[in-house]
């Protein structure tokens, strides 16, 4: 099931990219792929969202030509999903979002989730759009991205629970 477009016709581009990337799930699920991760599971285990939930983002992403899917099994069918230039040219959003959300939604004493050196210059890049240190606007090919520990950490705990969670369905469908 792909996800409802609700938006009327109209002109405005921001209504219009809302349709698209207007919800949270979808946002996650592209924040995944701007982290690397492009299998299935793995997207799913980071972003928390439901199987159906996480297939309908990526149905949809496809869809609006955001994802292209591409098979790295024949047997079972297996596929990666990955960005096509309309889903890098979102980057520049979620940088946002990500100076958004530490500068307004997270206590001073929590720090950075992901410290980004803006490879230009070898300087730490800021929260951006442009670079703390040189004055040039950050793009997703200038940064180099170093997630803190804590993150990792988190990040790590949610795959194992994930995995935690696979392995204890599978248990009862065996019995």
């Amino acid at each position: 099931m792909a996800v409802k477009k609700n938006s009327p016709e109209t002109l405005c581009p921001i209504a219009r990219a809302e349709d698209i990337v207007g919800d949270r799930w979808t946002v996650l699920v592209l924040r995944e792929l701007f982290m690397r991760n492009h299998r299935y599971d793995e997207i799913q285990a980071q972003t928390g969202g439901t199987p159906q939930m996480v297939a309908a983002r990526l149905k949809s992403l496809e869809a609006d030509g955001m994802v292209e899917r591409r098979a790295y099994s024949e047997r079972p069918p297996r596929y990666e999903y990955h960005l096509s230039a309309k889903g890098e040219a979102f980057y520049s959003v979620v940088l946002a979002l990500r100076a958004w959300g530490e500068t307004w939604c997270k206590s001073a004493d929590e720090g950075l989730a992901v410290r980004y050196t803006h490879k230009t210059c070898g300087q730490p890049a800021g929260l951006g759009p442009l670079c703390g240190h040189c004055g040039e606007l950050l793009s997703r090919e200038t940064l180099i991205s170093e997630p803190e520990p804590a993150y990792v950490e988190e990040r790590a705990t949610r795959r194992e629970a994930f995995k935690g969670k696979r392995g204890a369905v599978a248990d009862k469908l065996e019995q």
